[in-house]
């Protein structure tokens, strides 16, 4: 159903992945559509990689002693464990089995940081046993892990005290001041039980300013650590790196031309509830403007202030590791006209796109791979829908404005979906099967060369 030329839809273009192209160009993604016959997730494992170095090159750059830590979390896909592994960084984990799935393959004890709200036993014995940090989130629970280090571990339990920022005090994670004195003379009765290596915390949104002025809080509460005896040498500052997926001119004009007129059934979003998907600090460079901040009352920069207590700063990235690092694809079973536009339901759900989880949905426009070449131009609008019977199963209440009909049988290509996208909401709903996850290991040829990932599960 073609629409005025005159006629302007909102549009929100991803930002290019070189190493999409040989997938799509190919004939890859139709023949992998065909073989699962439903839809499936690729990854890109180098874009993971090359994302790591750029923040360990931050780092590096910045004189800051540092360590990374994949969230796992963000996507569960093995193969994205293994770079970590095979990188040097380690991997957040929040249960005993993504514990055990970063061990299996490669990643090092030493290097598992546990975080996570009330912890098992289970889980905080396995930390015990292979000498991962634990980030403690409250009183009860550092009692938990004295009380195990004391009756079971040979070694020290490691310990990080997790901070609960004043500015998100009705958050339920973390410590506030009261408990975290408290904590710390918990930790110095413990003795030999506990190694107090230093303080977490993890700030919901992403801005850097109010990130650097937590650290620097903490470094002085470092010092005051060890002046009471304890070892107090590293801070993690968790995740929330932001990265872009479109240029700062698209998000703008979107955002500025958006309405309900533009969504299936005059859907409405709060913006404030959107991703900021464009960022002018992203990612590596997010990172090294967060060590060149000021913390609030200083006159160094953050970088400075770690050097000089001799403090490791250690990072919790998803997201941001993820960037380019994979991308979702649907095949068109169906086509119907509405008032003005189309409703094209594929053979998946939104469950496997998840930011409806966050009362939004996924913007980044979904590239239409057809089965035939074009016979005609135009401004074909479309709103995705899911294989359910729930009519609020929707992939994309926008009307997305293709450059021809979507048709039975085209392919739908959703861009850079590996941070948080592929796992956060999945569910065999009707008994469809789970999108599988296939690595793309090579795409500097004619014929890429592609794999079915490795996660245990």
């Amino acid at each position: 159903m073609e629409v005025a030329s005159g006629s302007t839809w909102p549009t929100l273009p991803a930002v290019p992945s070189p190493a999409t192209l040989p997938v799509v160009a190919s004939g890859l993604a139709a023949e992998l559509a065909y073989a699962f016959s439903g839809p499936f997730h690729f990854l890109l494992p180098d874009a993971f990689t090359a994302n790591l170095v750029a923040m360990q090159d931050a780092l590096t750059r910045s004189g800051v002693d540092g360590f990374v830590y994949y969230a796992k979390k963000a996507n569960k896909a093995a193969v994205f464990v293994e770079r970590a592994a095979a990188g040097g960084a380690g991997v957040d984990v929040a249960s005993a089995a993504e514990l055990r799935e970063a061990l299996g393959h490669g990643v090092r004890g030493e290097h598992l940081m546990v975080t996570g709200p009330a912890k098992s036993p289970v889980l905080l014995r396995l930390a015990l046993a292979h000498r991962a940090t634990i980030a403690v989130d409250a009183l009860d629970e550092l009692d938990l892990v004295i009380s195990l280090a004391l009756t079971g571990s040979p070694r020290p339990a490691r310990v990080l005290l997790r901070a609960l920022p004043a500015t998100q005090q009705h958050s339920r994670f973390g410590m506030n001041e009261s408990e975290l004195t408290t904590a710390l003379k918990r930790c110095v009765e413990a003795g030999d039980a506990i190694r107090m290596e230093g303080f977490s915390f993890h700030l919901s949104g992403y801005a850097l300013q109010p990130r650097a002025n937590l650290t620097g809080h903490l470094i002085d509460l470092c010092l005051d650590a060890r002046r009471q005896g304890l070892e107090a040498g590293r801070i993690s500052i968790g995740g929330g790196l932001p990265i872009s997926y479109t240029d700062a001119g698209s998000w703008r004009s979107f955002l500025a031309t958006q309405n309900p007129t533009h969504y299936h059934g005059g859907k409405t979003f709060q913006t404030a509830d959107f991703y900021p998907y464009h960022s002018p600090l992203a990612g590596a460079r997010a990172l090294t403007a967060l060590l060149a901040a000021e913390p609030v009352n200083s006159r160094s920069t953050l970088a400075n202030q770690l050097k000089d207590a001799g403090i490791e700063l250690l990072l919790e990235p998803g997201r941001a590791l993820l960037d380019q690092a994979g991308a979702t694809v649907f095949t068109i079973q169906g086509v119907k006209d509405r008032d003005g536009y189309q409703i094209v339901t594929v053979d998946g759900t939104s469950l496997s796109l998840s930011e409806q989880w966050f009362n939004s949905e996924y913007l980044p426009d979904p590239q239409l791979i057809p089965r035939d070449p074009a016979t005609t131009s135009g401004l074909f609008p479309a709103s995705v829908g899911a294989a359910t019977c729930l009519e609020s199963d929707m992939l994309t209440w926008r009307k997305i404005a293709f450059s021809q009909t979507p048709r039975v049988g085209d392919l739908l290509l959703y861009p850079n979906t590996a941070g948080y996208q592929m796992d956060s909401n999945e569910s065999p709903f009707h008994d469809l099967p789970l999108p599988p996850k296939v690595v793309i290991d090579r795409t500097d040829q004619i014929r890429p060369r592609w794999r079915l990932d490795r996660h245990f599960t």
